[in-house]
């Protein structure tokens, strides 16, 4: 079985569904006054998209710089985005743009905590990607 890295703001709402999902975890740092995070196993990242209509900031500050420790960023597998509905087109647009700089697989969406099924999916998703790895 492999790790989940994610972030969650002030909100708890991706911490919430980790909390779900019962799996092991490390979170990302809010603040820049904590130690940096450094993964040394490959790992799924979770996170909540930050934006408004026009898309910009939809990766938390926090995120980029996880990414940007060359271990981190080499050590990623795939993305898994958090996001509300209510901000339409930017639903979730954290997996993408992760997903593309990171040339990882976006592999599931889910809105504020997720719901039980959100919870059954990536479970069982997750349980499929780590048995053929």
């Amino acid at each position: 079985m492999s790790l989940l890295v994610y972030f969650s703001s002030g909100t708890l709402n991706t911490h919430k569904f980790i909390t779900k999902l019962g799996l092991p975890a490390l979170r990302i740092p809010c603040s820049k006054k904590s130690e940096p995070l450094q993964v040394d196993q490959p790992y799924i990242l979770i996170a909540a998209t930050y934006a408004g209509g026009d898309g910009k900031g939809a990766v938390p500050k926090p995120v980029i710089q996880f990414l940007n420790t060359p271990t981190n960023r080499k050590l990623i597998r795939g993305v898994i985005a958090g996001g509300n509905r209510n901000f339409g087109a930017t639903y979730c647009l954290a997996g993408s743009i992760i997903a593309e700089k990171c040339n990882v697989p976006f592999l599931y969406r889910f809105e504020l905590a997720g719901t039980d099924d959100d919870v059954a999916n990536v479970k069982n998703g997750l349980r499929q990607l780590w048995s053929v790895n």
